[in-house]
């Protein structure tokens, strides 16, 4: 029990203190797994996993359910498997950046757990989401904004979010302190930029 009130203790520096609704609950449960559950269908001892994560060799839980549960992505363990263990990662994980300070610095990011915005986290997927993030917010000031070319690309790139991103819930507004990237970057674009309504016959 002590390791898991350490975690927590963690957590709640990292996230500070905001209620979960049900609604998170819900959300939460449908999205991550129970670590001691993820443990025992791999066969990994709970306890070794929070030391791991104390140990900054693996992210902290993404959120702490309402009954305490620390719920984790379902693959939880696979970037330190990717990268031949967890004494590996971290080099492995920071080597994706040409900058290593910034690649230290998403290495940190990813440590916390607050990498709830992927569905699947990967340094691939940090980096495209970044880039995805840049590009849609930079479109309104292109010399061709408002064109039926710009409109249909600002939409291909934020239907490629779309598919990285996870819905969010309401606790992550709370603990990000302000709109999600989803808010922002995939449900703002699509409200003020509406796609283009094709005629029969493509015209």
């Amino acid at each position: 029990m002590e390791l898991r009130r350490r975690v927590a203790k963690r957590f709640r520096e990292v996230n500070g203190e905001h209620p979960m609704t049900a609604a998170d609950d819900v959300y939460v449960s449908g999205q991550f797994v129970v670590l001691t559950e993820l443990c025992a269908a791999s066969g990994r001892d709970p306890d070794d996993v929070r030391r791991l994560m104390l140990d900054r060799r693996l992210p902290l839980p993404g959120y702490l359910r309402s009954d305490g549960a620390e719920m984790v992505p379902a693959d939880l363990f696979a970037l330190a498997e990717r990268a031949g263990g967890t004494e590996l990662v971290a080099e492995w994980f920071v080597g994706h950046w040409t900058d290593p300070a910034q690649g230290a610095a998403e290495w940190d990011a990813y440590l916390s757990g607050r990498y709830v915005c992927l569905r699947s986290v990967t340094p691939g997927k940090i980096r495209r989401k970044d880039e995805l993030c840049a590009a849609i917010e930079a479109a309104p000031a292109a010399p061709d904004a408002g064109s039926a070319g710009w409109l249909d690309q600002l939409h291909a790139l934020v239907d490629e979010l779309d598919a990285l991103e996870p819905q969010f819930t309401g606790y992550d507004r709370l603990r990000f302190g302000g709109p999600t990237s989803r808010d922002t970057c995939i449900e703002a674009v699509r409200a003020r930029y509406p796609r283009r309504v094709t005629a029969p016959g493509g015209r």
